[in-house]
């Protein structure tokens, strides 16, 4: 019973660093991005490349794996996705499932096919036995990593100057230019932000979820459970449902293995027609 409430927190705080960048675009920016499991999959390319290939630190590849998608997604903020912002939902539905699938194909091209994984130092492989119960030493990394990344992305949102610039600039952008904020370096900041943790989560999740061209698309459902069940207002929601998706899945395909697979669905629609905006939204605190 521990072992799986330990797996299952494990897998939720994994599910909130690859999901809480797009509950910050979409809850802040009012932007929703299909494609956020693209940046995924490239940390977890650029982890294997990093790691594997080149024979770098485990460490470096999980930098790495935070800057090269970060970059990317500033680049793509300032070229392609600023054209965007200002049109319907749907629109923005259409344009980034489209990069979505361009992704896919492209890493298929040029990686392969196959399902890889990042290599990891033996320090991290192995458990820890306590009183009789065996833990993951990489399960207790990624909670330990996960939950710094929840604090400071918490901190960063409530208690900065630039937080107070990023709620002004989607509150009222032209007020806040006037005020002299740069809308588009917080809004392109931000983007570069969200896409550098999906692909940290990335990098995290490949050992456990595996790594294939056909990433984005297969998480892509999880992403957005996580941001329907927790609410796009706040941190606490969505690391509260990703916790809370991560022991239901778990626990449901540990002990009903032939209907696990639909226990997180089943949450879901609990939660949402007890609080049809998620746990934690605006409409309710109101």
């Amino acid at each position: 019973m521990i072992t799986i409430l330990i797996d299952g927190i494990a897998y939720g705080m994994l599910l909130f660093v690859l999901a809480c960048g797009l509950s910050v675009t979409l809850g802040l920016m009012n932007f929703i991005n299909l494609a956020h499991g693209a940046f995924a999959m490239a940390g977890g390319y650029v982890a294997v490349v990093v790691a594997n290939r080149l024979g770098m630190p485990f460490w470096a590849a999980l930098a790495a794996a935070f800057l090269v998608p970060a970059a990317a997604g500033a680049l793509l903020d300032r070229t392609l996705y600023r054209f965007v912002y200002a049109r319907s939902h749907l629109d923005q539905v259409l344009f980034t499932i489209g990069l979505a699938f361009m992704s896919v194909a492209a890493v298929d091209y040029a990686m392969g096919s196959q399902q890889v994984f990042v290599q990891m130092p033996d320090g991290l492989r192995g458990q820890f036995d306590v009183g009789g119960i065996g833990i993951g030493r990489y399960r207790l990394l990624i909670v330990a990593v996960c939950g710094v990344v929840a604090v400071a992305l918490q901190y960063a949102l409530s208690a900065t100057r630039f937080g107070s610039r990023l709620r002004a600039a989607v509150d009222d952008a032209r007020t806040a230019r006037g005020l002299g904020i740069r809308v588009g370096a917080v809004f392109a900041l931000t983007f570069a932000v969200g896409s550098g943790l999906a692909g940290l989560g990335g990098a995290l999740g490949a050992e456990i979820l595996g790594l294939d061209p056909q990433f984005p698309l297969k998480f892509m459902i999880y992403f957005l459970i996580v941001v329907a069940v927790g609410g796009t207002t706040t941190v606490t929601g969505p690391l509260l449902a990703s916790i809370l998706l991560g022991i239901g899945d778990v626990a449901g395909k540990y002990y009903v293995p032939k209907l696990g697979a639909f226990a997180i669905y089943a949450i879901m629609i609990v939660v949402l027609l007890w609080r049809p905006h998620g746990l934690f939204s605006r409409s309710q605190r109101r």
